[in-house]
């Protein structure tokens, strides 16, 4: 029985297992005594991805005489064939001012309003067909992500509008349901922010050229008989093998008394875990319940990025019922240390910022991020590989899919709403707070039960009031997993949140603003926290550093052509660059572990949009085939690695024959003991033997630090050399971890 159910649970639909819509097959073979007293019957999904007509216009009302383009659900619309002219094309108000500041754009260039396009159109329209089922009681359309703002038609008949753009859109369709027969489906977007109303927030980012119109997540509908199953929420509770569950449950027909069942099986072999929790409900006509039960899972296998032990709680009525998958894990952040806690442990983040809403407006973009092989490369294979388990998803939320794939991975995830407002402070001065509000509780209700989303981030970068001392207050207890919140640059909200920092160390010279920085500059110093009383009280997140971006081709971007020509001048060649970006950002990413000052350290893009007038990109050297450029994935691989090297030396050039004692800090991660030996060595940049070097036993604690100096004659050769750093480890497959730089080695007596 279990067996032949083995090869089933993983291979179905990934889409949205916080609130699995799909018909359970494996009710069938639960125990009988689950189901037992009741007349239950199945949920009916119609699943409506896949390729769409599509349409456009001026007005809101004018319906297309003609759907002569067809575009991919999910998907964005500048898919679509034949091509939309201009599709994506919009400016924002906060755009035209960045590319002011940074010279892109004059400065007497003018931007009425909120911002400005040369398309022609305000509105987008998909539109499909579907077979009904015979009759269900009640029918609602998701639409699961889609901007900018949804109105839904159901043969003819308008059913509702839903304006957020980073959240499911829901539909009563029950009375426009043609049952058991041919239905004609029709969504309206905008073709970009213009078309939304004034006061409705589409996010906020200052430096995004394009933005993209699409259903970017799926749309599917959902059939269900009396009391109907709204949500679903599952806060695990470790300390006691236990979960909490919530169930928002609706009665659109008569008053009835109902059971409402819990079951809880693991994922992968659909094994019942623990008893059956029944309560009985009475319901009103159109009454709606909040039900609160407890639901023992013993012996629980906790979820963690080397373990990502997943469960399914089955939860059913008589009319309904669906199943959400989870994972027992909790995550907490100690002020006291300023350490994450995962399930009770210290956990080190380590890993980047992806900034998926960029990427949307990227030539290479197309469907990449809907296919399944591309995004778990992307999420699984990677990270793995370059020994990351945290990302920030930034200024913008990720379809469903990307979700379920960060949980089977273990991925710990800072998931950010994209409210971005460092700069002129136009928009937040109109934006309807009730309406933020209602997208944040949304927010949460749509990603609450992923176990790889650890905390909850309100803003990038921002100093907004409301947010701190009205929005989280409010909002929070929503999650009854009680995870963490973070706020861009505004004060933590409440103890145990922590706060982000992003030492942008290469910022300067953008500015012209000198000193400018050098590596060497770098210490110990450096990387202490602000001062300010509150900093001491919160755990700090470094998930933005180094100013260094480069387009994949090796050409600077807005931000860094001052960068690179201070660096190494304007004739460069796109490889010094490319080369030079990976030498600087391992060295800056082994300095911020080595200080143990940060809860995190995650750089700034591993996936990003390299458009004409990018200000940042990611380190692929082709995005579509996943493939870094070859340095950067050289550098980057060893300054992650769990055991942390840091050669803390930076002097640019040495006298031949110098003999010195260099410093060498360690860091491990892990909950083991480090033993090994360290070997510090002079090799020639280019290749060919090693020359001398210098070797110390290595012992470093469990989640500890360690620092020896080793003694060491530099070579007698001029010329471009390498000072290595090789940790050994023993018996660890990633051993040796490696730390390098560069040094011109020149005759004796030449002045440094």
């Amino acid at each position: 029985m279990y067996r032949s159910l083995h090869g089933l649970r993983p291979k179905l639909p990934l889409k949205g297992f916080h609130f699995i819509p799909f018909i359970m097959l494996m009710t069938a073979f639960l125990p009988t005594a689950l189901w037992a007293g009741g007349d239950w019957t199945q949920r009916k999904v119609v699943r409506l991805d896949g390729t769409w007509s599509a349409g456009e216009s001026i007005g809101a009302e004018e319906f297309p005489t003609r759907f002569d383009h067809t575009v991919a659900v999910p998907g964005l619309t500048h898919q679509a064939r034949p091509v939309f002219p201009d599709v994506d094309q919009y400016e924002t108000h906060e755009y035209v001012w960045t590319m002011k500041r940074y010279g892109v754009l004059p400065p007497e260039e003018k931007c009425e309003g909120l911002g400005r396009t040369r398309q022609k159109r305000n509105y987008f329209w998909y539109s499909r067909t579907f077979p009904a089922p015979a009759r269900k009681e009640h029918a609602t359309l998701v639409v699961h992500k889609a901007q900018f703002g949804t109105a839904v038609w159901l043969n003819g008949q308008p059913v509702g509008e839903h304006q957020g753009c980073f959240t499911a859109g829901r539909f009563d369709v029950t009375a426009a349901m043609k049952w058991g027969s041919e239905n004609r489906l029709l969504i309206r977007i905008g073709a970009h922010p213009g078309a939304m109303p004034a006061w409705a927030f589409w996010g906020s980012d200052g430096e995004k050229g394009p933005w993209t119109p699409g259903i970017y997540d799926s749309v599917e509908l959902l059939l269900a008989d009396n009391p109907v199953i709204e949500t679903v929420q599952v806060a695990p509770q470790i300390a006691t093998g236990e979960i909490r569950v919530q169930t928002r449950v609706k009665n659109y027909g008569t008053a009835r008394t109902v059971q409402l069942v819990q079951q809880v099986t693991t994922w992968k072999d659909a094994r019942s875990v623990g008893q059956p929790v029944r309560q009985t409900i009475r319901l009103a006509v159109g009454e709606e319940q909040l039900v609160l039960q407890t639901v023992k899972v013993p012996e629980a296998t906790l979820w963690s990025p080397e373990n990502p032990f997943l469960y399914v709680l089955e939860t059913r009525t008589e009319g309904d019922q669906c199943a959400t998958r989870f994972g027992m894990r909790e995550l907490r952040f100690d002020p006291a240390t300023g350490r994450a806690m995962l399930n009770g442990k210290v956990r080190y983040l380590r890993g980047a910022s992806l900034t998926l809403h960029r990427f949307f407006g990227d030539p290479q973009c197309s469907g990449l991020p809907w296919d399944e092989a591309w995004v778990r490369k992307l999420l699984v294979d990677i990270p793995r590989r370059m020994h990351w388990n945290a990302f920030r998803f930034c200024i913008g939320p990720v379809p469903r899919q990307w979700l379920d794939i960060a949980d089977e991975a273990g991925l710990l995830l800072q998931y950010e709403f994209p409210i971005w407002s460092d700069r002129e402070p136009l928009r937040h001065k109109i934006w309807k707070e009730e309406d933020i509000e209602q997208q944040l509780r949304e927010f949460l209700r749509d990603s609450w039960n992923h176990p790889s989303v650890v905390i909850w981030d309100a803003s990038n970068e921002t100093r907004w009031e409301f947010l701190r001392q009205r929005l989280i207050p409010a909002i929070r207890n929503l999650d009854l997993s009680g995870r963490p919140w973070e706020n861009g640059y505004e004060q933590p909200a409440a103890p145990g949140d922590p706060y982000e920092v992003h030492p942008y160390r290469f910022s300067g010279y953008a500015f012209g603003q000198p000193p400018y920085f050098q590596m060497t500059d770098l210490d110990q110093a450096a990387a202490q926290k602000p001062p300010g009383d509150w900093h001491a009280r919160h755990a700090a997140i470094i998930n933005e550093y180094d100013w260094l971006w480069l387009h994949r081709d090796g050409t600077p971007t807005v931000l860094t052509r001052k960068v690179y020509d201070m660096l190494l001048g304007p004739e460069a060649a796109p490889r010094e660059r490319l080369a030079l970006n990976a030498y600087l950002l391992a060295g800056l990413t082994e300095f911020w572990r080595a200080q143990r000052q940060h809860a995190g350290v995650l750089y700034l893009a591993y996936l990003d949009g390299d458009l004409p007038h990018a200000f940042t990109c990611d380190n692929f050297r082709d995005v579509a085939r996943l493939e870094f450029d070859p340095e950067f994935a050289d550098y980057a691989q060893q300054a992650f690695k769990p055991l942390g090297v840091y050669l803390d030396f930076w002097k640019p050039s040495l006298a031949a024959g110098t003999t010195g004692s260099y410093r060498v800090m360690f860091v491990n991660d892990t909950h083991e003991a480090a033993h090994g030996r360290i070997v510090l060595g002079w090799e020639p940049e280019r290749g060919g033997q090693p020359l001398m070097h210098a070797e110390k036993s290595l012992d470093v604690s469990p989640l500890g630090q360690a620092t020896c100096e080793i003694v060491l004659s530099s070579p007698v050769r001029e010329g471009r050399h390498l000072l290595v750093a090789r940790a050994f480890w023993d018996g660890q497959p990633y051993s040796p971890t490696i730390s390098r730089r560069k040094v011109q080695i020149d005759a004796p007596g030449k002045r440094h």
